[in-house]
């Protein structure tokens, strides 16, 4: 897809008038805050070592947010000489466990989290505390994977050209997305989210990983604090969407990124133009235009609400996976292993050997 003056000056007319045309009466996809649900996600990793020493480390909900994610304990059984809870310096949290020369690495992890629907009211300004120097200057800082200057900044100032206010602003470059980038369906995972490689060349596809870290990379050079929030997919939408929920107890494949902006008069809100895309791609009967109305719910509900089908992991970035002999990844949404110092493939759970299921459980 080609970057023009005129696409991106016509987005962002568009984007601005958004907000101020109706929804539907009666909206198919509308999350709103109500009860809690909780969940218990089984992580069990088995790998024929043949001897050689290895490790893995294994991430768990870590993301705590009143109003609408809540992690819980994790527990333990394995073979395992060594296997501590573990957090990193953006405060990912993982299970770090270390076979010295076991035949197969078996490990069966057990977490709890408790989520719910979210959404905010950007007709009232809410009660909250401001956002810390020291925090903002954190989400506004480039990654490895996502730079603000250059490219991703030339973009995002012509996005949010002539737009006033920070929620107006967000919401331009969100109905960029959505109008200029496609899924992917050959994308490995959920992509590797190489923002400055996605503009450069102009191939604005991808998977979640790919789309929404875009959104973060173009709002973090547009100076509005931003993170991408790495997760699973735990249960069906309760909206009917077959492609915005998970459709068995097996999660193994099922993990989702989504973002988050900080918008003055109302905090963090959630944003994710990449499940807009999906579900143009594939919701029955798949290949639906963007004024399809199963599409039009969804983009105006994810700016600023998701479900609560899904559970949050973590927002880090270039994490360093201590005791590795490899370099850092640049999230940590899947499992990660090595074996005698290779590090394995976490798009490929058959070899790799690890299965996630997760429950709804009472209370």
């Amino acid at each position: 897809m080609s970057l023009t003056r005129r696409t991106l000056l016509a987005t962002a007319s568009a984007a601005a008038a958004l907000p101020l045309l109706p929804r539907h009466a009666a909206a198919s996809y509308a999350p709103t805050p109500g009860p809690w649900r909780r969940f218990e996600i089984t992580t069990r990793i088995a790998i024929d070592t043949g001897g050689a020493p290895a490790q893995a480390w294994v991430p768990v909900p870590a993301v705590f947010a009143p109003d609408w994610a809540k992690p819980g304990q994790s527990r333990w059984t394995t073979n395992a000489a060594e296997a501590r809870l573990l957090s990193d310096a953006n405060d990912a949290r993982f299970v770090h466990a270390v076979w010295e020369g076991d035949d197969r690495a078996v490990i069966d992890i057990v977490s709890e989290a408790s989520v719910r629907d979210r959404a905010t009211d950007f007709a009232a300004a809410e009660t909250h505390a401001s956002l810390a120097p020291e925090a903002r200057a954190h989400w506004t800082a480039p990654t490895s994977l996502i730079p603000t200057d250059g490219i991703v900044r030339e973009t995002s100032d012509r996005i949010t050209a002539g737009i006033e206010g920070d929620e107006a602003r967000a919401r331009a470059i969100y109905e960029w997305i959505v109008e200029e980038t496609a899924r992917n369906p050959e994308t490995r995972g959920c992509g590797l989210g190489d923002v400055g490689s996605m503009l450069q060349v102009g191939d604005l596809t991808g998977k979640c990983a790919d789309l929404n870290a875009l959104f973060v990379g173009l709002a973090r050079a547009a100076g509005l604090p931003a993170r991408d929030v790495y997760g699973l997919r735990v249960a069906p939408s309760a909206f009917g969407y077959k492609s915005l929920g998970a459709g068995s107890e097996d999660v193994t494949k099922a993990q989702h990124c989504r973002a988050d902006v900080w918008l003055e008069e109302h905090g963090w809100i959630a944003a994710d133009p990449a499940d807009v895309r999906k579900v143009m791609l594939e919701e029955p009967p798949k290949n639906l235009a963007l004024d399809d109305p199963k599409v039009v719910d969804v983009r105006a509900a994810l700016f600023g609400a998701w479900e609560g089908n899904w559970l949050p992991y973590n927002f880090a970035h270039d994490v360093v996976l201590p005791g590795s002999e490899n370099g850092p990844v640049p999230f940590l949404m899947y499992p990660q292993a090595e074996v005698a110092g290779r590090r394995l493939d976490p798009l490929e759970p058959s070899d790799f050997a690890y299965t996630i299921t997760a429950r709804e459980i009472e209370g």
